[in-house]
């Protein structure tokens, strides 16, 4: 740690009073036109938020203080830009980075108002866009909107880290043997379940071999030509491409689901492994982890998704794509439907490990198969507007929501392991067919607006609403059984 950030540090611990005012004027700053270049403000919010752990100042109140300061800071900063209008390079300090600003132009004309939530997360250009977005008169109500969607969900990213830290340094942590270990191996199979499927998926677009080939296969039958027709997007930039990639994702999902099934539920094949991963993360329970278990969770119980499918099909049907919002709705009628068939039909048990684990059957995870299907519907709805060998990186970033909620459920010992990987695997399955029935219907590129943002920063209330409501009996039903 740099002396001087030590020094701050050891200033603010000494006077806990400054720390709310020490959390808002760093993240004001940091959100500040250019000054946010040259403030590191990621390290300096990163060591306040550990003292906030430290010092027990609660976790909201350090949200709301780095949430405040950061939409302050981008709305100075928007109408710096409208008072610069024309004028932006030739006036200090914006004069010195003239690159900068021009990346933050760039970006802001491919992205349109997105840039306000993307360019909030890449560092560079994070306090130029609000800047450039004012002076190119982006008008105030959508930039408000954008903004305070972006600050949600910015504020939680750069408060956590350094929040957990600081409490752990209080708490008695100890983790389970073999944790590095473990880690690594966990780790590396991820990564290559991610390449696998990116390069698979390489192979099933329009310049992929595989799917070249299956195209002048299906060609030669009469039958199988008018499927590949009948299926293939319809716009005029692209007419003809077959979502072999979404078919094959479906199918494939839905095959491993009725394996991985049959093991699960029929079998004790798995029941060793599911048992081991049980206990390891068992020995990891205490206070400390439970708050950021119990939130991510709640999170995703069936309330919040149903919301969330709810305004989607709203905002869809508001913008004329009535395509998409039925095949949302369908999506999700779809995965409620099965996910309680298959509940009840396998009847499979829980762990009993916590004070009230919930009563429907373990296998599969509703949980996992929900936010499964709504994050990779969005993210398939966002890459078909993107090059088809840069999909990957959106496809990436939509899955990172899937691996906290899977592990909170390992966490809390409300499912087993197959449990999770079931629910996977059924929500792939659903997404898959989903898209590529939809593909037929895809006339007219669909990119987010203002409508996408206000469902967006209305689902986020509706999240906040409750989380809010429900913490103190979320709290108690995971608590555990046996402390």
């Amino acid at each position: 740690m740099p002396g001087w950030l030590g020094e701050l540090s050891a200033l603010v611990a000494a006077n806990p009073g400054w720390l709310s005012a020490a959390l808002f004027a760093t993240a004001l700053v940091e959100s500040l036109a250019v000054a946010g270049l040259l403030v590191p403000g990621v390290a300096i919010l990163f060591a306040l938020t550990a003292l906030a752990g430290q010092t027990g100042m609660a976790l909201g109140e350090a949200l709301f203080w780095v949430f405040f300061g950061a939409i302050v800071g981008d709305t100075l900063s928007f109408a710096l830009g409208r008072l610069l209008t024309g004028r932006l390079n030739n006036v200090w300090p914006m004069s010195r980075y003239p690159a900068i600003v021009a990346r933050g132009e760039a970006f802001f004309y491919r992205h349109g108002a997105f840039s306000i939530v993307a360019g909030r997360f890449i560092g560079p250009i994070r306090p130029i866009i609000p800047l450039v977005a004012g002076a190119l008169w982006m008008p105030w109500h959508r930039f408000v909107v954008f903004n305070i969607s972006s600050a949600i969900a910015w504020a939680p990213v750069y408060v956590l880290p350094g929040f957990l830290v600081g409490s752990a340094l209080t708490s008695e942590l100890r983790p389970p043997p073999h944790v590095y270990a473990v880690s690594l191996v966990s780790v590396g199979v991820l990564l290559l379940v991610y390449l696998v499927l990116f390069r698979a998926h390489l192979g099933l677009t329009g310049r992929g071999r595989v799917y070249q080939y299956l195209e002048q296969v299906m060609q030669n039958y009469r039958a199988s030509h008018r499927f590949w027709h009948l299926y293939s997007k319809q716009r005029p930039t692209n007419q003809g491409e077959f979502p072999l990639a979404s078919l094959m994702l479906g199918l494939g999902s839905a095959s491993l689901f009725v394996l991985w099934g049959q093991l699960a539920v029929f079998t004790d094949v798995l029941r060793p492994f599911d048992q081991a991963v049980l206990e390891w993360f068992t020995a990891w329970r205490q206070p400390l982890l439970d708050i950021p278990a119990v939130a991510i969770t709640s999170l995703s119980d069936p309330a919040i998704l149903l919301i969330a499918t709810a305004l989607a099909c709203l905002a869809l049907t508001f913008r004329g794509f009535y395509a998409g919002a039925l095949h949302c709705l369908a999506a999700g009628v779809l995965t409620t439907v099965l996910v309680w068939a298959l509940k009840n039909g396998f009847a499979a048990a829980r762990p009993e490990i916590v004070f009230a684990p919930p009563q429907s059957g373990s296998f599969p995870s509703g949980h996992t198969a929900g936010i499964t299907v709504l994050v990779t519907l969005a993210a398939g709805f966002i890459a078909a507007e993107a090059d088809a060998r840069k999909r990957w990186q959106i496809y990436t970033l939509a899955s990172l929501p899937l691996l906290p909620v899977a592990l909170s459920r390992l966490y809390l010992g409300v499912h087993w392991f197959s449990d999770i990987v079931g629910g996977l695997l059924l929500g792939l399955a659903v997404t898959g067919l989903v898209r590529a029935s939809y593909s037929r219907y895809d006339r007219i590129a669909l990119y987010p607006d203002s409508t996408t943002a206000a469902a967006f920063t209305a689902w986020l209330v509706f999240c906040g609403g409750y989380l809010y409501l429900r913490w103190p009996q979320a709290l108690a039903d995971y608590a555990p059984a046996i402390s």
